[in-house]
């Protein structure tokens, strides 16, 4: 691994600090560590000197020191906000549940109480049926009625255009 020149390792899921043992890969001239879950410092001895783009770590909330503008001399201050990420997303993740628990429940109760009243209560049903009938009924009406205005509309434009 001495002679190991570039290490793309971005959108890898890797968590945890950047292993000690890469700062002695001394040949390594390309490298990129961007949208994982790193944490901890970012190494500042060897090659990690000559690494001056930050958009090779981008991703990584955790990361901090040279050369992203979060320096971190407290990393128990950089745990507590990354603990308080995880809790905000089981929050989400405990609403989202219950979300599609509720979906789960209103929706056949919400189709019963409006069809099984419908099944069951035959005065209920055909008033239900008629009111979309007579509804249907003046739709159809409305349309013709106004089609027939703007044909009579076109036919006078046309006439004296």
């Amino acid at each position: 691994m001495q002679g190991l020149e570039t290490l793309y390792l971005s959108c890898n899921c890797l968590s945890g600090p950047i292993p000690p043992i890469m700062s002695s890969i001394t040949s390594l001239n390309h490298l990129n560590l961007s949208h994982n879950l790193l944490s901890g410092p970012i190494p500042t001895i060897n090659q990690f000197l000559t690494f001056n783009d930050p958009s090779i770590y981008e991703g990584n909330l955790g990361l901090y020191g040279l050369p992203l503008s979060t320096n971190c001399s407290n990393p128990n201050d950089q745990n507590h906000k990354h603990v308080q990420d995880e809790e905000e997303d089981d929050e989400d993740g405990r609403y989202m549940t219950w979300f599609f628990i509720s979906m789960a429940m209103g929706f056949p109760v919400g189709f019963w109480a409006i069809c099984g009243s419908l099944a069951l209560n035959k005065s209920w049903r055909h008033v239900y049926f008629r009111f979309f009938d007579e509804t249907k009924d003046r739709l159809l009406v409305f349309i013709i009625v106004n089609m027939a205005r703007l044909k009579r509309k076109i036919e006078r434009i046309g006439v004296h255009g």
